[in-house]
């Protein structure tokens, strides 16, 4: 049947219309909560602790969002202008921190600059120091070792993104500022940054993105920001509404950035003015320049992934008993579970919603697209609020109709078990299956669907016969990063998790969360071992330029 012109209502845009609903739910959940809370402790947080909140997560932002802006930048600017020592490695490496996720590279830190760790029982033995009353240490658990983990995590957005941006540029506006008297560092500031900064501003929102909605590094560093207060409100004060509240702001903040991130990028484009780039030729480095070059790359790449990945490595190879443990393998079973069909259900739904979105034409389904995206910019604690209520109120509403049907009492099908924690892996990575989705499509002929619909095939056997196989290396690309992503997942993994069900994540957090980062070594090493395949994937398919 045909509607009118913003919508028609065939199958396939029925389907993308109640995929984005569902998909919708958990933040319109959250603004139902905040606006309407059955019990209104606004004008006590307001009063309390919501300014502390609010102050330490804007640090953290913009903290994060400066680090991560110039270690990108900067290092993406050298793997692509310059050859130096190990330049070829350091051009895919430094994409490694991403393999790590913050609050593993947070436990690891700790665990080498505390008192006890490497770092200060080396200095007490080579100058004769007896105790911490003898010298003077940074202060580990603070917010500005905070901001400098979740940095050097999140630059590789910034890297990836510069980096990409400066190996589509040609060499004719360089080649103009190189005869005007430009030297490197003019050439660096005048051309390449103004050419880049849609990159750079990309890139640093979702950096400062991730840092506001993190919990696992500013939780173990004692840091107080809106997350863990969405955390502590929800979970000591038993107050969905005021941690909806904390939620909502949250969101703002991410609204904010991403239509600041979007304007600058409008008023910043730039184009090629010749139908071939000739590439910018890389300059060889020698003597001091060639070892500053080196020591730029080298110290991300060290702090971000070595240091990290060697401390949990080595404490996972000395607690050989730690592999054995049953907590462990039934944390891997359950991750290993979940995530599998998380991005199984992730996949298919994005390609339902962005086919039915082409089939129509209309504007209504193409509309759903960004609505349908819109919780991967919602931090997980945001979305496991927003799940939790609906779907607590969803299985007593299940139990209530059997039992009032004289069956029996089934309890909590949907939070009581892993249900709950699929769908909001589902609601958290589905723009990444909807974006890869519709860039898939966008790349097929419109000639192949048009003959095999002059063929007499249906839209549903045309997405079988045509689309798919054209398709899915993308689909199956999407499927490997949302499972990673899923593997990493802490905040909603935490609120969402049935009793005595953990993740490999949580199991890490709860470790950790005891000091015991050697029985979280090894659930911490394999988490690492999967984002190193999503790594892999990144450099072959983004940096083979």
């Amino acid at each position: 049947m045909r509607g009118g012109k913003f919508v028609r209502l065939d199958g396939w845009t029925l389907i993308s219309l109640f995929i984005a609903a569902l998909v919708f739910i958990p933040i319109a959940a959250i603004l139902w909560l905040a606006f309407f809370p059955q019990e209104n402790i606004w004008p006590h947080l307001l009063n309390t602790t919501l300014p502390r909140y609010f102050f330490n997560t804007m640090i953290l932002m913009a903290s994060v969002g400066v680090i991560a802006a110039v270690i990108g930048t900067t290092t993406a600017w050298m793997t692509t202008r310059y050859k130096f020592f190990m330049s070829g490695f350091f051009g895919w490496s430094l994409l490694l921190p991403l393999a790590i996720p913050a609050y593993v590279g947070a436990y690891a830190l700790v665990d080498f600059l505390e008192y006890a760790g490497p770092v200060q029982t080396t200095l007490r033995g080579s100058f004769g120091w007896s105790s911490s009353k003898d010298y003077a240490f940074i202060e580990v658990r603070s917010m500005g070792m905070a901001a400098m983990v979740l940095g050097m995590a999140l630059y590789p957005y910034v890297y990836l993104l510069v980096r990409s941006a400066l190996s589509e540029q040609s060499s004719d506006s360089y080649d103009v500022a190189r005869a005007l008297g430009a030297g490197p560092f003019s050439r660096f500031i005048r051309v390449a940054l103004p050419l880049c900064r849609p990159a750079i501003a990309a890139g640093t929102s979702i950096a400062m993105m991730e840092a506001a909605s993190d919990f696992g590094v500013v939780d173990y560093f004692a840091v107080q920001t809106l997350t863990t207060g969405i955390f502590s409100v929800w979970l000591e004060s038993y107050n969905a509404g005021g941690a909806a509240q904390l939620s909502l702001i949250v969101l703002g903040l991410v609204f904010i950035l991403i239509t600041v991130e979007r304007a600058a990028r409008q008023k910043s484009r730039v184009y090629s003015l010749g139908k071939s780039l000739r590439p910018v030729p890389k300059t060889d480095l020698t003597g001091w320049r060639n070892f500053a070059a080196f020591l730029t790359c080298a110290l991300p790449f060290a702090i971000g992934f070595l240091i990290p990945f060697s401390i949990i490595a080595t404490h996972a190879v000395e607690n050989l008993n730690g592999w054995s443990d049953g907590g462990l393998m039934r944390a891997l079973l359950n991750t290993l579970t979940v995530a599998f069909i998380a991005a199984i259900i992730t996949v298919l739904a994005a390609l339902a919603l962005v086919y039915g979105a082409r089939l129509s034409g209309r504007q209504l389904p193409r509309l759903v697209l960004p609505l349908a995206s819109i919780g991967y910019a919602a931090p997980g604690a945001v979305l496991g609020v927003g799940l939790l209520i609906p779907l607590a109120g969803f299985d007593h509403w299940i139990a209530d109709t059997i039992v009032a049907l004289g069956g029996p009492d089934v309890g909590l099908l949907v939070t009581g078990s892993a249900c709950a924690l699929v769908l909001a892996y589902v609601t958290r990575f589905f723009a990444l299956g909807t974006g890869a989705a519709d860039s898939a499509f966008g790349r097929v002929s419109p000639s192949l669907p048009q003959a095999a619909r002059a063929l007499g095939k249906s839209t549903t056997a045309t997405l079988g016969l045509v689309y798919l196989p054209l398709i899915r290396n993308s689909l199956g690309t999407a499927f490997l990063l949302i499972f990673v992503d899923c593997v990493k997942e802490l905040p909603a993994t935490l609120l969402l998790r049935p009793f005595n069900f953990n993740t490999l994540a949580t199991r890490v957090y709860d470790q950790a969360s005891l000091e015991n980062l050697g029985n979280a070594a090894p659930a911490a090493l394999v988490i690492i071992s999967v984002g190193f395949i999503a790594v892999l994937i990144l450099s072959r398919k983004l940096l083979a330029r």
